[in-house]
Formats: structure tokens, sequence, C-alpha cells
């Protein structure tokens, strides 16, 4: 192939082969596997209560028990041993909401089937967290962002609106003040842009989001996530003091609300995979997806001259496929309920994959920059 690519003992370890340097590995199907998952819901100590589908009364299993299989090659199951040695004396972290988080959980307990990860740190809020492998000297973690970009909730009458202030032009430092730590990104945004947003640049407001403000300009969802991606990747890109290599976005995980919106009845009680042909590509979720591809590719161009790729962890398609992951009503939750979620994944379950994903594309776009 053109596109030679240095490796050694472990990428034959998990079978990499030349196939996945070229293969699109977003378009595919979903495939029985019987093996289902590689760790359960006991054997992993960090799942956090909310994704514990199973403790919390899910009975089906029959969700573990699908691989996602690329049309033009094969996607290698995740192989935590491969992946640290990979990550030796690196630092990763997870840029962005609750479902980065979820993501983040995900390889937590992938990884601890090969070592057992020390609770370095966690804030009053335990929006961020960090986790150290000491083996492989590896860090871990989770910074949180609802934009990416600088925002603040408006306040109305003493009191917060669900309204937001969103500042294009200022980086959220929640997340940019470690990212000269970070070896390795892997950034995300998208649920938090559907709701009411007033977006500002330097000369003040320029448009909104479901604002219905007199001589205010709708800019739509998918508009603001594009400048927001915008700034946090040119941020990257023009950070001095970053060792940052590789940057990996994650494209949209769509919500399966079924029967109504998650304060209307919305639900998710699926038990099986949609094939191809159910799945609808003219929505939002895919329109989002886009506009996350098209930032990637601007944000290369420049890397390129300053040696820093950006790759996608293209999972919309995929994820579009599967209803039957999400905890439902299945959640444990004792502040809101009669809601279901149907925005995160159970831990097992679907996400899972994103880690296979992540371990393909990451070798991939890290032998780019040597």
């Amino acid at each position: 192939s053109s596109c030679k690519i240095p490796y050694g003992s472990d990428f034959v370890l998990i079978g990499y082969d030349d196939g996945i340097s070229k293969c699109d590995l977003s378009k595919g199907h979903w495939i029985p596997d019987l093996r289902g998952s590689l760790y359960t819901n006991s054997s992993c100590t960090t799942i956090p209560n909310s994704k514990n589908c199973f403790h919390h009364g899910r009975s089906d299993r029959d969700f573990l028990n699908w691989r996602w299989k690329p049309d033009q090659c094969n996607l290698p199951r995740f192989d935590p041993k491969a992946f640290l040695d990979f990550v030796k004396g690196k630092t990763l972290g997870f840029v962005g909401d609750s479902v980065a988080r979820n993501h983040m959980e995900s390889l937590l307990c992938l990884l601890s089937k090969v070592e057992t990860p020390k609770d370095e740190y966690k804030d009053s809020e335990d929006r961020k967290r960090i986790w150290y492998f000491p083996k492989h000297d590896f860090t871990l973690m989770i910074l949180w962002s609802r934009y990416l970009v600088s925002a603040e909730e408006r306040m109305v009458n003493g009191s917060l609106s669900g309204n937001f202030n969103l500042h294009l032009h200022k980086i959220d430092e929640e997340w940019s003040k470690d990212l000269p730590l970070l070896d390795y990104v892997i950034i995300s945004a998208a649920h938090w842009f559907f709701r009411p947003i007033f977006v500002h640049n330097s000369t003040g407001i320029v448009g909104c989001v479901y604002c219905n403000t007199p001589n205010v300009k709708d800019y739509g969802v998918g508009f603001t996530l594009k400048l927001a991606f915008r700034s946090a990747l040119n941020h990257i890109n023009n950070c001095k003091t970053c060792k940052v290599r590789v940057t990996l976005v994650r494209t949209f995980s769509p919500a399966h609300f079924e029967d109504g919106a998650w304060n209307t009845g919305g639900r998710c009680n699926r038990t099986s995979p949609l094939g191809e042909s159910e799945i609808n590509l003219g929505t939002t979720e895919w329109e989002l997806r886009s506009m996350q591809m098209e930032e990637i590719e601007k944000a290369n161009i420049k890397g390129a001259k300053v040696g820093r790729r950006f790759g996608a962890l293209d999972i919309t398609r995929a994820m579009l496929m599967r209803p039957d992951g999400h905890p439902n009503e299945f959640w444990g939750n004792k502040w809101m309920k009669g809601y279901n979620d149907c925005v995160h994944w159970c831990l097992p379950g679907p996400v899972d994959v994103w880690n296979d994903f992540m371990m393909a594309v990451l070798r991939r776009e890290a032998s780019f920059v040597s």
C-alpha cells in the first residue's frame, strides 16, 4: 500500500492489518458475536451506578452479543494489553460532557482487565477525574466541558434559567488549562447544544439557538456546534506549550428516545440493533456528524504545519443502529423518577466498540507523526 505504517510486534498481537489503514471503519453493520463483552458489571468495579443497567434490573443480555463489522475490513477487538503498551509513558485525556465520561468509563473497565488503576484525583463536583496505571506509567483523564468554549448559564431574577451564553472567542479553561499535559486528546460535545444559547464573539451577541429573540439570528444547533469545534481544534493547533500529537474527534452519539422526548415520556426499550435500511441519514444527527468531519479536515490542514494530527472516531452511523444500548429505565436515578436515559450507554454495552475504533484510529494517526 502507499501508506506504509511502521509497526512492531504489538500490531501483530492484535491482528492489525494494513487493510485498516485504508478502510472506512464507519461503514458497516452489526454481526452476532457470542463472545460478548470483555468485562462484566461485577468484574469492573469502576462502573458508575447510573450506567450499571444489570444492577438496576435490566434482564435481556442479547445487546452485548454484537460486534461492528466494517464493510471493507475487520475491526480487531480492543486489546487492553496492546493498548497499554502503546500508551506507555503517555497521558490521554477525554474532553467533553457526560457522554465523553461514558466513553472513558468503558475504557477504564477494559483496561482494568490488565492493570488496576489508581484513583489519583477527583474534584469536588466529580467532573475532573485522573486515573494512573503505574506499571505502564499511563495517565487517563476526563476533563469536563459542556461546550468546549467558554460558557455560563444566564441568571434571570436571581435564579438559573437553563439558557447559556456561549463565547466562541474564548476556550473553556476547565479543559484548556490541562491541555499541555496531554499526549492524546479524545474530544467530543453535542447534547448541550440542544438548548437555548446566546452566541457571542469578541464584539458581543452574534446569534442564538432556540431563543426566539427579535433581531437575533437563530444559528441553529449545527452551525453553533461547528464554530465551537473550530475554536477548540484551532486552540489545540495554536497551543505553543502543548505536546499533543493526535487529537481524535468522537462524532455525534445519537440518543434514541421513542414515543416522546426525554421529558415527555420518551423511552428506549428495544433489545436488538437496527439494520442499515432502518436508520435515517437525513437527520440532525447526521448533519452534526458531517459538520464535525469538515472541521477535522480543516484542523488537519493547519496541523500538518505544526506536526499535529486530527482524526475521527466516526461512530455516528454504527450507533444510530443501537437503540438497544441505553439504560432506559434501568439507571437507578432517585432525583428524576419516571425519566428514561436514552442518551448514555449501559456498561458493558455497545459503547465499548468506541474503544475498538479508538485503538485502530489512534495507531493510524500516530503513525503520521513520529
